[in-house]
């Protein structure tokens, strides 16, 4: 395939999460801006130290109590009321005092400016291993400030990097509590059994277990022992395969799945992936209704529940917030996928590629996000229609970090951690600067390399950043390169 069209645009934009004047143009939120600046910078810094041993996402007490606040807000419609807002918020405190009892301040002083990061970042981004595109933006989500931009408008395909893009939107239009429900429906007779997907990639055998158990003890009671099993799938429509076609990074997308389709015993990575992800739940179910007393009189067979059926039992998947944390944490594409098709039934468009992409692109631009030259052609990035800008992607992160959208923190606190977890583990040794400070989301398709995410920096700013490349060819220099780029941000002037 050809690589992406390069379209630079020299015209500054001008509104919050554009371009004017090498600034966002944003509200600002004073102290509260410094206390989430500040406790990220601590806990990029203790993570470092090795207080915490990050195997994964965690629920730390901070999110806790955005997430009790997010729902405050929601209760009471969203506004802010007794609070002023400064025109251009303090600049967050120095986390020098956190960093100097960790020995992690040797020899640095206040970070450089945006005329320093240019003349430390501009020859990192010209580095061969970045192929023939390149495009960068670097922000302070603390005061909005563009420390640097090359390319910020310029379209790329993002590879894994737009499940920003597509966690951001489903956090904002469904809420971090969202559960996505699987449930079993029963005829009016009582002699039919209908397996309705709700979406949950994440359902495994013990949840249809208890689905299994809670239908067969509702049938019993009213003296039914054999039934006629369907499964519904409805609930999605359009193609079911990605345009990738088969492929072991993601399962054919359906509204009721056991395990992402899995065919091994992995939860993560790629996979050997069943072609029928719906017939094996179904399969499966019935084997567990089996065990639990009720037979089927044959195979399950797709299928609608009928006029006058009635719920018997409910499972529901993990919150959200959990469910994107996971998405972005191993780069689930799977995940992703139903997340943006759970963003789509909330618009009340259909849950398919295209229904997604209206739906997605629709939250963002109610979000005030710079959308131009933009294309979601998939949740995942799996498709190289993709296209977004190191612009967008720095605003979503900055989005993110806005301590009057707590309901969007997943999608930083999922990030994977430079040298701990998801698929920055590995990429980050043990001495580098960058360690436990960068928490990035990764993006890899063949020739095209990318990085977006937050960087604490030697005093303690929290900055949003978003590397992009394309035409590189070989993945691990291109992937040494953006790391390079990242960790530059740790650092101060010496």
């Amino acid at each position: 395939m050809a690589e992406p069209v390069e379209r630079p645009s020299n015209e500054p934009l001008n509104r919050w999460g554009k371009w004017k004047d090498s600034k966002y143009v944003k509200r600002g939120n004073g102290p509260n801006d410094r206390r989430f600046v500040a406790g990220s910078a601590v806990l990029g810094l203790v993570v470092a130290a090795g207080a915490v041993l990050a195997a994964g996402p965690w629920d730390s007490g901070q999110r806790k109590a955005e997430q009790d606040r997010a729902v405050a807000q929601e209760r009471a419609g969203g506004a802010h009321h007794g609070r002023a807002t400064p025109a251009v918020p303090e600049p967050a405190p120095s986390a020098l005092a956190v960093l100097t009892p960790l020995g992690a301040t040797a020899g640095l002083t206040a970070p450089a400016g945006a005329s320093g990061l240019k003349a430390a970042l501009t020859p990192l981004l010209d580095a061969p291993a970045l192929g023939t595109v390149r495009t960068a933006v670097v922000v302070d989500t603390a005061t909005g400030e563009q420390l640097y931009a090359r390319g910020a408008a310029t379209p790329m395909t993002p590879a894994s990097t737009v499940k920003i893009a597509s966690t951001v939107a489903a956090l904002s239009a469904l809420g971090p509590g969202h559960r996505i429900a699987t449930t079993v429906r029963v005829s009016a007779d009582s002699r039919t059994v209908t397996l309705v997907g709700g979406g949950d990639p994440t359902l495994d055998e013990a949840g249809l277990r208890g689905l299994a158990a809670d239908t067969a003890h509702a049938l019993r009671d009213g003296g039914t022992t054999t039934v006629e099993l369907k499964y519904d799938t409805s609930r999605y429509s359009g193609p079911a395969l990605h345009p990738i076609g088969p492929n072991e990074n993601i399962a054919p997308v359906s509204a009721l799945m056991v395990d992402e389709g899995r065919l091994d015993s992995s939860d993560r990575g790629p996979a050997p992936r069943t072609a029928d992800p719906a017939g094996d739940a179904a399969r499966t179910f019935a084997d567990l209704l089996d065990e639990a007393g009720v037979g089927t009189r044959s195979a399950p067979s797709s299928g609608r529940a009928g006029a006058g059926s009635r719920t018997v039992a409910t499972h529901l998947s993990k919150p959200l917030s959990a469910l994107v944390e996971r998405a972005l944490t191993n780069s689930d594409n799977d995940i992703a996928e139903a997340l943006v098709r759970q963003t789509a039934l909330k618009a009340g468009r259909p849950a398919s590629f295209a229904g997604a992409r209206r739906a997605v692109t629709d939250r963002l631009k109610k979000l005030g996000l710079p959308l131009a030259g933009a294309n979601l052609a998939d949740g995942s990035g799996l498709d190289r229609g993709d296209k977004v800008t190191a612009g967008l992607l720095a605003a979503l992160v900055a989005l993110a970090a806005d301590p009057d959208h707590p309901e969007l923190r997943p999608a930083l606190t999922g990030l994977p951690i430079a040298g701990f977890s998801g698929t920055l583990g590995s990429r980050y040794p043990a001495t580098s600067r960058g360690t436990g400070l960068i928490r990035a989301k990764t993006g890899t398709l063949t020739g095209v390399n990318a990085l977006a995410g937050t960087a604490v920096d030697a005093q303690g700013r929290l900055l949003a950043f978003a590397f992009l490349a394309s035409g590189t060819t070989s993945p691990r220099e291109a992937e040494s390169s953006l790391d390079t780029l990242a960790t530059t941000l740790t650092k101060g002037t010496r």
